[in-house]
């Protein structure tokens, strides 16, 4: 249930512009401190999740892995996206409080 909200939530982000997708803008979202949140699919690949993972850490940005790649790609309008970062800090906020909540 709670997915179904986050994802809305990233629609609502990627309608205002408040989002990037895919692997290299996402990562570059993250190095220039423009990324508040990162959501990577659950089933991204092992390499993607420790990419992601060890990235996070390092700029101390809040990072979940929700969903699949097909229902991201869809929250967006777009096709599969297996990695995405929120650029608006209330968005971000927001999708973690329903995150948090599940």
């Amino acid at each position: 249930m709670n997915n179904n909200k986050a994802l809305s939530l990233i629609g609502l982000a990627t309608k205002a512009g408040k989002t990037v997708s895919g692997e290299f803008s996402t990562e570059k979202s993250v190095k220039t401190g423009k990324g508040f949140l990162v959501l990577v699919a659950e089933d991204a690949s092992d390499n993607t999740k420790k990419k992601f993972r060890n990235m996070c850490t390092f700029y101390e940005v809040p990072l979940y892995f929700l969903s699949d790649k097909e229902a991201l790609g869809r929250a967006m309008g777009k096709e599969f996206r297996a990695s995405l970062a929120v650029q608006d800090e209330n968005f971000a906020k927001a999708i973690m409080k329903v995150l948090e909540e599940r």
